[in-house]
């Protein structure tokens, strides 16, 4: 049973470590598993190989421990939940991965949205208004079709440029 709470134990503290220095050790591990097709990529990351020994020796700590399992059914018994522990491991962190979530916003992502007048608008030139882009307040410099004063809610017709808008002031 002590090897296996060991090999338990040797898991989690690699675990431990490949979260913690994230790439470093499995730069090591690739450097040293020279041209092994991508060294510890994918199916043997470190997360993964950490799931399986941590499962294969905790799992055989309580077949022999609980059940009183001997050493070849704990082994065996440990060696296949570990299996499964990694392919789940490894699932999770290919979808993670994968997740792509929204594309960035742009610009013209503005055109519709509501925001406050920062700096008056007078009738010729610019003025700044506060705007929300992806959730972040920015402030752009702003035109309108005639005088609009600081502290008014207007829309944003159209973007002609990635630093300005033109805009509306709203009618409530």
């Amino acid at each position: 049973m002590g090897w296996f709470l060991g090999l338990g134990s040797a898991g989690l503290v690699l675990l431990a470590l490949s979260l913690l220095f994230d790439g470093i050790l499995e730069g090591i591990a690739d450097s040293i598993g020279g041209g092994l097709g991508g060294g510890l990529d994918g199916l043997l990351s470190l997360p993964v190989i950490a799931g399986f020994v941590s499962a294969l020796g905790f799992t055989g700590a309580v077949a022999t421990g609980a059940a009183g399992a001997g050493v070849l059914a704990a082994t065996l018994t440990g060696i296949a939940v570990g299996a499964l522990v990694a392919w789940l491991t490894w699932r999770f962190s290919r979808a993670l991965l994968r997740d792509g979530g929204a594309p960035a916003p742009r610009g013209e992502d503005l055109t519709g949205t509501s925001g406050a007048v920062v700096t008056a608008i007078p009738a010729e030139g610019y003025g700044e208004v506060l705007l929300y882009l992806g959730g972040q307040p920015v402030k752009y410099a702003a035109r309108a079709a005639g005088p609009v004063a600081r502290g008014t809610e207007v829309w944003v017709e159209s973007v002609p440029s990635p630093t300005s808008v033109t805009v509306r002031p709203v009618e409530r």
